[in-house]
């Protein structure tokens, strides 16, 4: 009896899976012609992101080809690779952002001081009093650090200023 019971509970599940099977099947024969008719015209150019159209002869009897506007799923959604925005930057010391760079030394010369500083990219930059960077200016430089003024906006859009200084030997709980 609970035999019974059991196999009339997946009568209904194997139907709905033939009739899945059935959508797949007709789908694979829509991307087919649809490849068959994309055959005619010039191959586009890929966009990003979107996989170029698949031609008849690379599809097999196996395979779905219904990923048009999909993302790829083999690519990692979390990668290692940091994203700092820096292909929006413009190049040299334009392009230095204070919240990111490291002041490597400080050096006393006959026209002031002068500071070396990098960025995550690991590029070093000479940087001089009233230099003007990517979201701020070099306002002092001391045998110990560089002050910045740093220029940015608050969460409604306002105009803050702030002092920042990046010593060369940060002290404990000191960011640098």
């Amino acid at each position: 009896m609970a035999v019974l019971a059991i196999s009339l509970c997946l009568i209904p599940g194997t139907w709905a899976q033939g009739k899945a099977v059935k959508k797949a099947r007709k789908a694979r024969k829509a991307v087919a012609s649809a490849a068959a008719k994309q055959t005619a015209k010039p191959a586009a150019a890929p966009v990003a992101g979107i996989p170029a159209p698949v031609s008849e002869e690379s599809v097999d009897s196996g395979t779905t080809v219904d990923m048009v506007g999909k993302r790829d799923p083999f690519v990692p959604l979390v990668t290692d690779k940091k994203d700092t925005g820096a292909e929006h930057l413009p190049p040299g010391k334009a392009g230095i952002v204070i919240a990111s760079v490291r002041v490597d030394g400080t050096v006393k010369s006959g026209n002031g001081m002068i500071a070396v500083v990098s960025n995550p990219d690991q590029r070093v930059y000479f940087i001089r009093e009233g230099d003007q960077l990517y979201d701020g200016d070099v306002e002092k430089i001391s045998l110990d650090g560089v002050t910045f003024k740093e220029n940015s906006k608050d969460a409604f859009g306002h105009p803050v200023e702030r002092i920042v200084t990046k010593r060369i030997y940060a002290s404990a709980g000191e960011q640098q």
